[in-house]
Formats: structure tokens, C-alpha cells, sequence
């Protein structure tokens, strides 16, 4: 792992020439293994390693550093040059929201292996080491929240050529280092993924220049054009508009803001150490017309590589758009940890919002790679936090949290929702595709976190210690206490720790692990004991909130007629308060199919269909691109939410779209993996066609339904290998195998 040997003012460059060795024949492959301490980009002859972005990503440090494996075989030449540029990410810029900087340590550094073999099979190995040179860079700074500056003028593409080096070069430091921590990726890498350019460029009412590109999105802007030598653009970025200007006050202390000094040639810039969550863009210095500045401006959309496996689509343009805006928040906040929000001073891996929405990741995407990786670091983190699973992964805030040492504040040792996703992530997954492997992988912590729970468990059975987030951000809490919800937090915290004692009592089953397995039944049993006898009386769940009757209903935790009285008070209180939300982070994921279990179908199309606020549909005909913080973070009168968390781009309530997939189109797996598949299309709210397909692991499987009159006609395609169970409204079941089938009802 090498360093500069002298302290740069920009980010640095390090570069090694050499020669491939003579008389071994042709080199038949050369793979180059590459990371950092920061971020990396690595050229060979002055051409890029890899399509791959902010290599090596964001992994908990301490203990895994994940490192890529590039093919650069068609790169070689006789003489060569290898470099590597190294920016600061997320390991010495600044990360979280308290301000903090170089959390995990003072200096960038990069470490790499090229490894060549020829024809003889002689293997050359040009690696890191004090034989290396360092130089500046065009990079004047660069950093993940604040954006990045360049100036054109310091280029000089010299330094990828063999020969005299530029002036200011000098020599490398080793940094020391533990190469045990050192693993090689198992989630996809971060990539470009579309370009989009401005719909419409205008000037402000102070006379700024804006632009619109139509779409929320992460990325940066590239910047093409030939101006003034040391003149310098600035490019400001922020999701709104608010009284017709950028509105950046939600991106609290992050700047943002990329800066290009020209060269005085054709200058392209591109911030790749970097990267923003915007649709709307303030330009300053150009001196062009506004057609000039449209042709120059594009958007570069960036993200995890995840492959697009599952589809969405019915008659209502409003929820093809709710559709679409889960999917871009999704894309946004999945790059390399899935974030809870891409644009303000936060970005953080929080476990919560993954807990509500990962079945509904798992749909749209092919998303086990990437959760794996993430998996192994909520692992790794919990191994070193005696089982405690933390609020974020990787997990800053125990760096954060103990620099306010006393001032800290007092959470639950267990934080419901929070902590679960130890045990919900993997059960998803393996729900999802089918592969026993992340059970396997994943069983320790979550074996290691139920008994975490059953140790913090009050002298009644019941998780009551601490502040518990809970319902987070139920729409009817204070806007500066999102976590006083209406649904009492012990009940939501006792309902989602059943529910994991559960995920981890079947998964001993499945792994043989029988004395875990009793274990944990056990567990579960105490708990819905307990739930049942201090929570409710007569099918009245306490606090009488919606959350509380979701979560019980949905995790079968009520006997029946208690499940059948929690139903009809469920559809009631939707119905007192006009169909509109009244849930937070827990009970969102879950209210609608307690509605649909419990015979109450209607109403949860109504709670679907709404479009006064707060609900689903709301921030859709406020021309939101994506799902947003929260239910009105922006107010009716188009002014921004005045609470001091509000973003524009967080995926936790689009879980809606698992209902959506599974209840209005009909797309469900019975048996993990869609070995069994349940089509079960259940049509309301007025559509009169529904539709939803997915790549499963054993092939395409789809559902189309339409409504003609008083007839409905579902289409269904079936992998061969699987099977599929028909439930049809006014219809018995049926059971059908692979291939394509036509029902009527």
C-alpha cells in the first residue's frame, strides 16, 4: 500500500514504467488486482482498466477491504505505464451527518497487482512498492459530498507515457497495512448506466442559469466545450425547485457543487470522485447561449451493475409513475451500499429502510450479489459489537457516537426493524432466488442476534428498553421527532423481534440445526405469549394505531378471531382517516396485505389510489420522479418540508410495490426461489388490466390480467420446472405446470 512521500495539494497520481520481460513468447493473459484506502482509477498506457467507478467502494475497513480484478490483457505493450489516481471516497472524505472527515483514517493510499503470464507460462508481477513515483493531479478536490474540482490547465497526459516525468513528481511511502483484511469483491461494481440530457435550460427570477433534466437521479454532470483559458464553471445540484430557484436547503452541509477551470481547448470534464442526487442543475460562468449549454451538458447516471429482473404495469398512469419513481430511488440509492438517501450529508448503509424494502429490491433486481457483499459487513461489524447489529453498515456512527461520548444519545441495545434486517435480509434473499447459500452464510449473525434479543427481553417477555425509532416517520408525528408515532414503539419492537425469531427458527430447520431450532421456537413462542397477553385484548392491539394492527396481522401474530376483529379495526381507522397514510417505516411495508388477508381488499386499493396527502400518490401529482423522506416533503403550496430531514429520494415506502407485484398483478413466489409460483390477481380500484413479470431463477414467469365487462382473462407463463398455484376471484384453485395459460374468471 503506497502513498505520495510528500503531502499533495491535489489528488494524487502514482505511476510505475515497465517493460514486458523478453523470451517467454506472447503474454496470454495479464489480470491486475487493484485498491485503496479512498478511491481508485487505474490506466494502463493512459487507457482505463476498467468501466468500474469509485473502486474499491464503501465496505466496513476495519476489517474487509474489497479489492477488483480487471482483465487488461488487450491493454499491454512492450513499454507501458501503469497509473493510479486516488481520491478520497468514503474512507478519508467526509462522511455522515456530524461533520465528520478521514473517519477512517488521515491519508489516500492504493495498493496493486498486475499479474502477466506468456506463452512458457512465466509470470511477471509489476506491483506497489517504494519503486513507484507520485505526482499532481488536475484534481483540485474531490469529495463525495461537496463534488469535485478540476482544472483543465494541469493536465498533462505525459505522465502516461514512458520517458522524462512532469515536473512536481517525486517518489511513494509505504503506508502499513494488513493484507489479511483484503477480499475480493462479491457484489457488482458501480458503472455508468445511461446519459440524459438537459429537457430545458431557462434563467432563474435572480438570474440564474438552471437545468432540468427531468428526472431525479444520481450521478454527476459531464461538461463539454471549448472556452477562455482559466475561466471556471461552477455546476450547483439539488433534486427541487423551490420559489423557482435551486432548492438546496435539504442537502444540508453538502456543497454539492463540481468547479471546472477551462484549458482554453476543447475541455471535457467528468467528476468521477464523486457523485450527486439531482434533477436540476445551477450553472455559473457560462458566458455561451442557453442552446450552446444544452448541447453541453449531460447527465451520467450511475449505480451498482444490477440486472433489471422484474416489471410492473396496470391501466392507472398515476401508479405506473409510483412504479417508476420506486425503481430511480431504488437505482439511486443502490450504489455499492444501499443507502437511505444519495445527496445529502448522510448516504449512510441504514439497516431500517433496507428491513422495509428489500422484498421489494429483491423484484425489481437481481440484487443477491450486491446484499451478500452488504451482509458480510453487517457481519463483520456485529462480530466486533457483542451481536449487536448496528443502525448502519458499514457502521460510522460507532466512530461518531463515541466522539459525543456522554451526549450520546440512549437507544434501545436492540433496535426493532433496525437490527432485524440481520435476519429479514437473508430470509429475503433466499425467498427471492432460492439459494441456500446466504442462509449458510448469514446464519451466524443471525443465530448471534436472536439470542441478542432474547437477552434484552424485559422481565414480561417484551422488548420495552430504550428509545426505538419504531414507526419512523409516521406522517402524523411531530416533523422534529419522527420517532413519536402514534403506534406505541414496544409493540412494533415485540411484533418485528417475533418475526425474526421466526425467520431464524425455520432457517435451523432448513441447516439441520436442530437444538438452535428448539431454541428459537421457543423464543418466538415466549414472544407472541407475551405479545398477546400485555398487547391485546379482544383483537384491540394497544396504542389502537394502524401500524400495530399490520404488524400483528401480517406476522401471524393473533389468533383468529383476534386477527378477524384486528381486520375490521384496521379497516376502520384507514377509513377515519380518509384512505390516506397513517404509518411510518414499520407499518408502511406491511399495511396493505394485512388489509387484503384480512378480507379488506377495498380498502387498501383506496389507501393505494389516494392522492391527497399523505399518501402514496401524492408526491406524484406533486411531479416527484422518485419516492420521497417523507409523505409531504414538499407541501402542497410547492415550498420544501421545513423539517430539517427531508429528502426527495428515499426508497423505504416504495415497498408498496411488493403489494403492487403480488396482490393487484398477482406475482408471488410459494416456495423460495418461484419453484412454486402463486398467481393470484386480485383486480380493484377501477383498472381494468394489471400486469408483472419476472426473471426467476428458472426462467421468465408473467401474469396479465384484463377486465372486459364482467369477465376477467389472466395470461400466465410458467418456467418449465416450476409449477404454479391459479387463484382466481369466484374460481377453484388450480395447479398448473410450465408454460403459457390462459384462465377466465
Amino acid at each position: 500500500m503506497i502513498s505520495p512521500d510528500v503531502e499533495r495539494d491535489t489528488a494524487p497520481l502514482l505511476r510505475r514504467v515497465f517493460a514486458l520481460d523478453s523470451g517467454h513468447g506472447e503474454v496470454t493473459s495479464a489480470e491486475l488486482l487493484a485498491t485503496a484506502l479512498g478511491v481508485c482509477e487505474v490506466t494502463i498506457n493512459g487507457k482505463p482498466a476498467s468501466p468500474d467507478l469509485l473502486t474499491p467502494g464503501w465496505s466496513s475497513y476495519e476489517w474487509r477491504l474489497r479489492y477488483a480484478q480487471w482483465n487488461v490483457t488487450d491493454l499491454l505493450e512492450q513499454e507501458n505505464v501503469i497509473g493510479i489516481l486516488v481520491g478520497n471516497g468514503w474512507h478519508t472524505g467526509h462522511l455522515g451527518f456530524a461533520g465528520g472527515k478521514a473517519l477512517y483514517g488521515p491519508e489516500r493510499a492504493a495498493l496493486a497487482e498486475l499479474h502477466i503470464t506468456f506463452d512458457d507460462g512465466h509470470v511477471q508481477i509489476i506491483a506497489t512498492d517504494q519503486s513507484w513515483a507520485s505526482g499532481p493531479s488536475d484534481v483540485l478536490a474531490d469529495d463525495l459530498y461537496n463534488g469535485e474540482s478540476i482544472d483543465a490547465r494541469r493536465r498533462d497526459l505525459t505522465w502516461t507515457s514512458p520517458g522524462t516525468l512532469p515536473s512536481g513528481w517525486s517518489g511513494t511511502r509505504a503506508i502499513p497495512f494488513d493484507r489479511s483484511r483484503l477480499t475480493p469483491y462479491v457484489g457488482p461494481p458501480v458503472r455508468r448506466q445511461e446519459e440524459r440530457a438537459p429537457v430545458s435550460i431557462w434563467t432563474s427570477p435572480t438570474g440564474a442559469t438552471l437545468a432540468d433534466f427531468g428526472q431525479n437521479l444520481v450521478g454527476w454532470i459531464r461538461l463539454s466545450l471549448r472556452g477562455r483559458a482559466g475561466d471556471t464553471i461552477t455546476i450547483r445540484h439539488a433534486e427541487v425547485l423551490e420559489d423557482n430557484e435551486l432548492g438546496v436547503r435539504p442537502l444540508r452541509t453538502a456543497r454539492a457543487t463540481d468547479e471546472y477551470t477551462l484549458s482554453g481547448e476543447l475541455d471535457v470534464f467528468e467528476p468521477t470522485f464523486t457523485f450527486h442526487g439531482f434533477r436540476y442543475a445551477e450553472v455559473t460562468g457560462w458566458t455561451g447561449t442557453l442552446d450552446e449549454l444544452s448541447a453541453a451538458l449531460t447527465a451520467v447516471v450511475i449505480g451498482s451493475q444490477l440486472d433489471r429482473i422484474g416489471t410492473f404495469a396496470c391501466s392507472d398512469p398515476l401508479l405506473n409513475q409510483l412504479h417508476s419513481n420506486v425503481v430511480w430511488s431504488m437505482r439511486g440509492n443502490f450504489v455499492d451500499v444501499p443507502t437511505d438517501c444519495p445527496q445529502r450529508d448522510e448516504r449512510l448503509g441504514w439497516t431500517g429502510d433496507l428491513s422495509a424494502f428489500v422484498d421489494t429490491a429483491s423484484f425489481l433486481y437481481d440484487v443477491e450479489s450486491f446484499l451478500s457483499d452488504w451482509l458480510l459487513d453487517l457481519s463483520a461489524e456485529q462480530s466486533h459489537a457483542n451481536g449487536d447489529v448496528a443502525l448502519v453498515v458499514p457502521d460510522v456512527l460507532k466512530i461518531q457516537m463515541k466522539d459525543l461520548g456522554s451526549e450520546a444519545p440512549a437507544l434501545a441495545p436492540v433496535m426493532a426493524l433496525w437490527s432485524d434486517a440481520a435476519c429479514w435480509v437473508p430470509w429475503s434473499l433466499w425467498e427471492a432466488y432460492g439459494d441456500i447459500t446466504i442462509l449458510e452464510q448469514q446464519y451466524d449473525s443471525m443465530a448471534a442476534y436472536v439470542r441478542r434479543v432474547s437477552a434484552v427481553l424485559s422481565d414480561r417477555d417484551l422488548l420495552e428498553a430504550g428509545l426505538q425509532l419504531a414507526d419512523w416517520l409516521d406522517p402524523t408525528a411531530p416533523p422534529d421527532a419522527p420517532f413519536e408515532a402514534k403506534a406505541d414503539p414496544k409493540v412494533v419492537a415485540t411484533a418485528c423481534v417475533y418475526r425474526s425469531a421466526t425467520i431464524a427458527a425455520k432457517t435451523s430447520v432448513l441447516l439441520q440445526r436442530d437444538d438452535d431450532a428448539a431454541e428459537f421456537l421457543e423464543l418466538a413462542a415466549r414472544l407472541r405469549t407475551a405479545f398477546n397477553a400485555h398487547f391485546v385484548d379482544g383483537g384491540r392491539v394497544l396504542s389502537d394505531a394502524p401500524a400495530v394492527y399490520a404488524l400483528a396481522i401480517a406476522f401471524d401474530l393473533l389468533d383468529e378471531d383476534a386477527d378477524r376483529v384486528a381486520g375490521e379495526r384496521l379497516a376502520e381507522l384507514v377509513a377515519e382517516s380518509g384512505y390516506t397514510i397513517t404509518t411510518g417505516f414499520a407499518g408502511t411495508p406491511f399495511i396493505s396485505g394485512a388489509l387484503t388477508k384480512t378480507g379488506h381488499l377495498d380498502a387498501a386499493y383506496r389507501l393505494l389510489l389516494q392522492t391527497e396527502n399523505p399518501s402514496w400518490l401524492y408526491p406524484v401529482t406533486m411531479g416527484a420522479t422518485t419516492i420521497w423522506e417523507r409523505w409531504d416533503s414538499m407541501l402542497p403550496d410547492g415550498t420544501i418540508n421545513p423539517g430539517e430531514m427531508t429528502s426527495f429520494n428515499h426508497y423505504a415506502f416504495g415497498s408498496i410495490a411488493t403489494w403492487m407485484h403480488r396482490t393487484v398483478a398477482g406475482l408471488a413466489p410459494l416456495e423460495p426461489g418461484y419453484s412454486r409460483i402463486l398467481i393470484a390477481p386480485q383486480p380493484g380500484g377501477g383498472l381494468t388490466w394489471a400486469s408483472a413479470a419476472l426473471e426467476t431463477p428458472h426462467g421468465r414467469t408473467s401474469v396479465r390480467w384484463e377486465i372486459n365487462g364482467d369477465s376477467l382473462t389472466v395470461e400466465a407463463e410458467v418456467p418449465k420446472g416450476s409449477s404454479a398455484v391459479v387463484r382466481l376471484p369466484n374460481s377453484d384453485e388450480l395447479h398448473v405446470g410450465g408454460g403459457m395459460h390462459v384462465f377466465h374468471s
